[in-house]
């Protein structure tokens, strides 16, 4: 017979007490020790290399940076003939920043970098035999942003002040500012027609670089602005696809025109054109066949229209003058210069936009500002502020299917912003309904012949 121990039998119970007491024991050793922890020492690792950065003053030259960095001739000549191989070192531009990489401890010449602009820098890098060079790009990333708002005194006062924009910085908005105007300087003059309550909105395709500046690549893909209560919209589409765009209106019509508004792109109309104005030296009353703007002196003037200088210089009571011929065989004047532009002689060609002299106060002058006028073929005068200029070229024919798409692409993008009804988009969806309708009629009867 097999005989069955008994739980609480004396030997069982002992055997129980003393395993209980020494996992007391134990547990009491374990929770009243403190770990003994002390604090590591820092390791602190040496930087891998020392930088010294330079900038190149006025007349001094790559070649006299690194002579002043004690840097042997044999390296010199090898960093100059490296460096040639990406850029002309004869042509560095004052403040180039310059960064010597040195090893530690004065182990001698790592590399050299060289910023040609904010979008090049050019590596030099010590090999086995001299120095190599490459040119590294800056790097950047594409976004777009879609703003809108309305005016209450100025353009820049909005877009500076536009909530959208508030990650933006202030050099970039006004960049931003100067994008409308660049657009839109043939159809509105913003230093006189913009009103309280105009609204504007955009779709911006910026290129940022990592330091939060634009790069020169950044445009307006469409943009709007409706001035008392008239809506101009401009697309920007590229004919030949080489990435040298230009804008158009809804129509595929040329926002541009023969002439610009103005010749200045920020300044004030001072003295409109008068058949009978009160002369402000003379004290009498005469004709006043132009309009003045009124800026600082040494603000730069622009040409209105491509042409020829056929006159450069000191002309009476305008000062120092420059008169265009255009080729409809108008000519525009430009008076009162405080200097002329860079090259600008007769017989030279310039383009519209194109600066030809800086505002002054030459001749007979109260005050800076230039004298603009326009003249037909004739000689006779022309008031600036009433011509209702000819648009530049259109989309070219073999253009135009290409151009019916995206300009629908791009026209969409401001269609998601609060604003006025764009009536070329009403058109395309109606022309959709009923395209949609035959589509699933024919599909029908497709379906009943089978």
């Amino acid at each position: 017979m097999i005989r069955t121990p008994r739980l609480f039998s004396p030997p069982v119970l002992i055997g129980l007490a003393g395993g209980l007491g020494i996992a007391l024991l134990i547990g009491h050793l374990l929770i009243s020790r403190t770990p003994e922890v002390g604090l590591l020492e820092p390791v602190v690792a040496a930087p891998a290399e020392r930088l010294e950065n330079l900038k190149l003053r006025r007349g001094q030259t790559f070649g006299e940076i690194l002579s002043n960095a004690s840097i042997g001739w044999s390296d010199q000549n090898s960093l100059l003939m490296a460096f040639r191989e990406q850029a002309n070192p004869r042509r560095m531009r004052e403040e180039s920043r310059i960064t010597l990489r040195w090893w530690p401890e004065g182990a001698g010449l790592r590399g050299v970098d060289v910023a040609l602009n904010k979008d090049e820098t050019v590596r030099l890098i010590r090999d086995g035999t001299g120095w190599t060079s490459d040119l590294i790009q800056t790097p950047i990333w594409i976004d777009t942003l879609y703003v809108s708002g309305a005016i209450e005194s100025t353009l820049d006062g909005a877009i500076h002040a536009n909530a959208t924009l508030t990650e933006m910085s202030g050099p970039n908005r006004a960049w931003v500012v100067d994008m409308m105007d660049d657009v839109f300087q043939w159809q509105i003059d913003f230093s006189r027609q913009v009103r309280e309550g105009d609204t504007y909105r955009f779709a911006l395709e910026r290129e940022t670089r990592p330091d939060g500046t634009m790069r020169a690549g950044s445009h307006l893909i469409s943009a709007e602005y409706v001035n008392q209560g008239m809506a101009y919209r401009a697309i920007w589409f590229d004919p030949n696809d080489d990435g040298d765009g230009t804008y158009y209106d809804e129509e595929g019509q040329s926002v541009r025109r023969a002439f610009l508004t103005k010749p200045l792109e920020l300044g004030r109309i001072s003295s409109v054109y008068s058949d009978s104005r009160l002369h402000p030296i003379h004290n009498i009353r005469r004709p006043h066949r132009g309009v003045d703007y009124a800026a600082a002196t040494g603000t730069p003037i622009m040409t209105t229209g491509d042409g020829v200088v056929v006159f450069a210089d000191w002309k009476g009571e305008l000062g120092r003058l420059v008169e265009v011929r255009h080729p409809n065989g108008w000519v525009t004047r430009y008076g009162h210069m405080s200097s002329f532009g860079q090259g600008i002689r007769p017989g030279t060609r310039v383009r519209q936009g194109q600066v030809i002299g800086r505002v002054g106060a030459t001749g007979g002058a109260t005050g800076p500002h230039v004298h603009y006028e326009m003249r037909m073929r004739d000689g006779s005068p022309l008031n600036p502020l009433n011509l209702v200029l000819p648009a530049g070229d259109p989309v070219p024919t073999e253009s135009w299917a290409r151009w019916a798409l995206e300009s629908i692409e791009r026209l969409t993008l401001l269609s998601t912003l609060e604003g006025p009804p764009i009536p070329l988009l009403r058109m395309a969806e109606e022309d959709a309904v009923p395209e949609a309708a035959d589509s699933l009629s024919e599909q029908g009867g497709a379906e009943g012949r089978e």
